[in-house]
């Protein structure tokens, strides 16, 4: 393991680097990447922002994103940029999974490995970690890494706070979640401090909507809302073909769950989703709920204790059967 010194050293000469994060990227995960980016290239360094797919095109006026490298699309450009990189920050993600095809690419690479993440049980691939399950977005711990470790709080300008400020919002659910704690208002107001304009920041992020995706959740709340009062909890399940009908593009279910779980009562959303490969899930569960052990235990997944995602190789009729039946194990914790 490298220490921070080390680190500190390395990064005192310029590096060849490369920042990449998770499958299908939030504005957290692109905050914190882009927001390193901009920070690291001040500095000298040689810096790429490897994604391993695309992302939601309300993301895509943030500053330098204009120089992401998307894996799927680039395949042979972004593995030259893994093989010759000396440094590969890992944001956002805890283990090589997360990013697909990029991961054995990355876990075979020579360079120094940097986690910095806020995920459960993280995976043992990465040479320094900068982790705290209790930091509201990875994003957080950029700036802490920044402005604490790196003691540099001068390199974060405009672009990088807007960045960062981005992140911290979209991963604390603008500020409600439990973990924006007054610690996070802080950062979130120094960010602000040094630039970072946060009602444009708002509205390019939530209200930049295409008409189709407006109809395509009002379809889902009209059509595809299923409310399971014994257990409150609620599930929408959308088939390929209503993707498509609806022209669903990468980033347009983002969010949907949550209209499910602001209904009264409710203490368990899930939204299910027939993709190409596979069945994906988002689950959000309100207090002490454990969304993250049901993904864990039954769909492949993980998260944390409130937002959680999984996976299933089952059709989808079959994927929501087995997670209406595994609500009866939780009776007590969802009508307590």
């Amino acid at each position: 393991m490298l220490t921070l010194t080390e680190l500190k050293s390395l990064l005192a000469t310029p590096q060849r680097i490369v920042i990449t994060t998770h499958h299908k990227p939030d504005g957290d995960a692109m905050g914190s990447s882009l927001g390193l980016y901009g920070y690291l290239i001040q500095k000298g360094h040689h810096v790429k922002v490897v994604t391993p797919t695309d992302y939601p095109s309300f993301l895509h006026w943030m500053p330098n994103n204009g120089d992401v490298i998307i894996f799927t699309e680039e395949q042979e450009k972004a593995t030259k940029l893994v093989d010759e990189a000396s440094i590969i920050f890992c944001l956002d993600f805890n283990t090589l999974s997360r990013i697909n095809e990029l991961g054995e690419l990355v876990r075979a690479a020579g360079a120094k490995k940097v986690m910095i993440d806020h995920h459960l049980e993280p995976e043992d691939f990465d040479d320094y970690r900068h982790w705290d399950i209790n930091a509201c977005a990875a994003a957080q711990l950029v700036y802490d890494f920044i402005v604490n470790q790196l003691d540099d709080k001068a390199g974060i300008n405009k672009d990088v706070a807007s960045c960062l400020y981005t992140g911290i919002m979209t991963d604390s659910g603008s500020f409600r979640f439990e973990s924006a704690t007054s610690n996070v208002y802080r950062i979130a107001a120094d960010l602000i401090d040094l630039g970072a304009e946060h009602w444009k920041i708002h509205q390019a992020v939530y209200d930049n909507a295409s008409e189709d995706r407006l109809r395509f959740l009002g379809y889902c709340l009209s059509n595809k809302l299923e409310v399971i009062r014994e257990y409150n909890t609620a599930i929408i399940s959308v088939t390929k073909e209503e993707l498509s009908r609806f022209k669903s593009e990468t980033g347009d279910t983002e969010g949907v769950v949550n209209y499910a779980l602001s209904i009264n009562g409710v203490r368990l959303a899930a939204l299910i989703v027939e993709r190409t490969d596979k069945v994906k899930l988002s689950v959000r569960s309100t207090g002490d709920f454990p969304a993250n052990e049901i993904c864990k235990k039954y769909f492949n997944g993980g998260g944390h204790r409130n937002a959680a995602g999984g996976a299933s190789e089952k059709p989808l009729n079959e994927v929501v059967e087995e997670f209406k039946s595994i609500l009866e194990e939780y009776k007590n914790q969802l009508i307590a």
